[in-house]
């Protein structure tokens, strides 16, 4: 199927790097036109002492036909701003989604910002693991540090509306953003959830 595709899977840890070595060469695949193997953290918490090292995801764009993986989410992007390794790799449609939405933010942080960053996001990550319409939520990234990521599912567009743009915690973040200068790269996107399939449990979804 040409679009974007969340997959994730659980592995026990001696199975790691076998599993890494396949999902790298999975996402150079033919057909796939941008791809990223993304590490991730514990359900609804985020930052390095989060990560849980057997669960696994794939992030692609392209043609990517089903796997063996636990969970796959096939999305249509939405909205998209920023840039990821030096490109726009989502093309947002700009219409309205019915039902639930994904939301994706990544970053590459600047060093000497680091911790600040991580300090400053405490308040609303506990926020957003009680968020009224939450799904799911975990943590992703490409390293353990510099580059962190969220991913968040929700009922509605309205649900994640209220939250990233009304929740007091979140907003007091976003509005440090621009002064502490926490990001050498940024990317915020939103997808429609086309279809869901195998065990939803693996990341933790709520009904």
């Amino acid at each position: 199927m040409t679009g974007v595709a969340l997959c994730v899977w659980r592995v026990p840890p001696y199975r790691v790097p076998a599993l890494l070595w396949r999902l790298t060469r999975a996402r150079r695949a033919p057909g796939v036109t941008f791809g990223k193997l993304l590490g991730t953290g514990r359900d609804r918490r985020f930052g390095p002492s989060s990560v849980d090292p057997t669960r696994w995801a794939t992030l692609t764009v392209g043609e990517t036909p089903p796997g063996d993986e636990d969970l796959r989410l096939e999305l249509r992007p939405i909205a998209s701003r920023g840039r990821w390794s030096g490109v726009s790799p989502f093309e947002g449609s700009g219409e309205a989604a019915e039902g639930a939405v994904l939301a994706l933010t990544r970053a590459r942080l600047r060093p000497a910002r680091a911790l600040r960053f991580w300090r400053a996001i405490g308040a609303p990550a506990q926020a957003l693991a009680h968020a009224p319409g939450l799904l799911a939520a975990f943590g992703v990234g490409e390293a353990p540090l510099g580059w962190p990521g969220t991913v968040s599912l929700w009922r509605s567009t309205a649900d994640l509306v209220e939250f990233a743009y009304h929740q007091p915690a979140h907003r007091r973040v976003i509005g440090r953003t621009p002064t502490e200068g926490w990001y050498a790269e940024e990317l915020f996107a939103r997808f429609a959830v086309v279809r869901v399939s195998g065990d939803r449990d693996v990341i933790g979804w709520s009904s």
